[in-house]
């Protein structure tokens, strides 16, 4: 399979999903913080608009593949099924004797079932190791409500853990401890799985911290990459000579975002909707501003700015302006929706794209500036902050000057 993707908005193909599953069950008031979710979702409807998301998505001829289905698949390959259990048995809370017990259990589930561990995790209680089977200190020790391998249940937000430059997989390095086993996994599908065979990679999970929510391909040979939260400055500068090393891009956009929760990646603030229109939070339209990188003829980058973000774009996409769809909200009403993913939107084609169905004045305006809107449920998708771009990482999308000329999608 050839994997291409070059813009926000050409005509997806194919997308990553992961179905939310028995990793989010987990989820309870003891441990909800620590595994990053502000609500404990209700597991049966979190499915429930995940299916619809991904009709959605089919019923607009996009290919949906699943994360747990692949992971599935990748691990029937003995190199892939040895580096995962390896890399789960290698934390050193677990002590010698428990690793070995863990290594045991591990070692007689079938690929669909170790897949199910490596991502809903292993409880404590679930490996039934009585005094008298050698549990170890370690696991008398460890509460009952403890997990010997942790669950991951924001692996929901499949673009965090990678995103593709061109035909090259970025597989990003997670800040945060709780997510960081996301990545091993992603990287073993994409090295092992015989759908991506051959994959070029232009980032990994060793490199400095860089998250696919803060990695905009604004157009052809221009990319956003937001640093605030979760990216840091040393993460977009080693992205940023890996990429015009291989020849992916002309243009690096360095934005600074605010540290905050609700604003936590770049793609929270700002998606595009078509290719010459951004939606953006109104809080922060009028003072993002970006630092625009480029690579000498000896290969050094060159530091230009700080200018508008706005601005900035504009030049190195080669437009006179770039539109942005100014919701033209109340500070309240635009924080309030800004907190449920309102400009957290998935472009299916230019001028149509996937939102929160809950977002009521934020739609509105995307449909008064001409873009269509397929609206979903996410009650219960949205507790973990996140809305279908977070959700979602294109593997295929059409080449946009192809897609910029056709029609608007029916």
């Amino acid at each position: 399979m050839t994997h291409f993707v070059d813009s926000e908005v050409g005509r997806l193909g194919t997308v990553l999903l992961h179905r939310p599953g028995p990793e989010l069950a987990r989820l309870t008031p003891r441990n909800n913080d620590s595994l990053l979710f502000d609500a404990i979702p209700w597991v049966g409807r979190a499915q429930e608009e995940h299916d619809a998301f991904a009709a959605a998505l089919r019923e607009r001829g996009v290919e949906v593949l699943y994360i747990g289905t692949l992971l599935a698949e990748t691990l029937a390959v003995a190199d892939a099924r040895a580096e995962l259990t390896e890399r789960v048995l290698r934390t050193p809370r677990l002590g010698d004797t428990l690793r070995r017990r863990v290594g045991e259990h591990l070692s007689y589930l079938d690929p669909a079932a170790l897949a199910g561990v490596l991502i809903a995790g292993l409880a404590h209680e679930e490996l039934r190791l009585g005094w008298d089977r050698g549990g170890g200190l370690v696991y008398r020790l460890m509460d009952r409500l403890d997990f010997v391998i942790d669950p991951l249940p924001n692996l929901l937000f499949a673009r965090d853990s990678s995103t593709w430059i061109g035909d090259h997989a970025a597989v990003t390095s997670l800040a945060m401890p709780a997510r960081r086993r996301e990545t091993s996994l992603t990287d073993a599908i994409y090295r092992h799985h015989p759908r991506f065979g051959g994959t070029a990679f232009v980032y990994g999970p060793g490199l400095e911290h860089l998250e696919g929510g803060d990695v905009l391909l604004l157009a052809p040979g221009v990319l956003a990459v937001g640093v605030g939260e979760r990216t840091t400055p040393a993460g977009a500068e080693r992205l940023a000579r890996r990429v015009f090393d291989a020849g992916l891009a002309h243009t690096i956009l360095v934005v600074p975002i605010a540290q905050e929760r609700a604003t936590m990646h770049l793609d929270t603030v700002c998606t595009m909707v078509d290719v010459d229109a951004v939606l953006m939070y109104p809080n922060v339209a009028d003072t993002l501003s970006a630092y625009t990188v480029v690579a000498d003829a000896e290969g050094e980058l060159q530091i230009d700015g700080p200018a508008p973000f706005l601005r900035a774009a504009a030049d190195a996409m080669d437009l006179a302006t770039l539109r942005v769809i100014d919701t033209g909200l109340d500070p309240v009403t635009a924080e309030r929706e800004q907190w449920d993913d309102g400009n957290n939107t998935l472009a299916i084609a230019p001028r149509l794209c996937v939102a929160y169905e809950r977002n009521v004045e934020t739609n509105a305006q995307l449909e008064r500036a001409g873009i269509e809107v397929i609206r979903i449920a996410g009650s219960e998708l949205g507790s973990g902050r996140g809305g279908p771009r977070c959700m979602s990482c294109p593997l295929v999308r059409e080449p946009l000057h192809r897609a910029a000329d056709g029609p608007l999608p029916a």
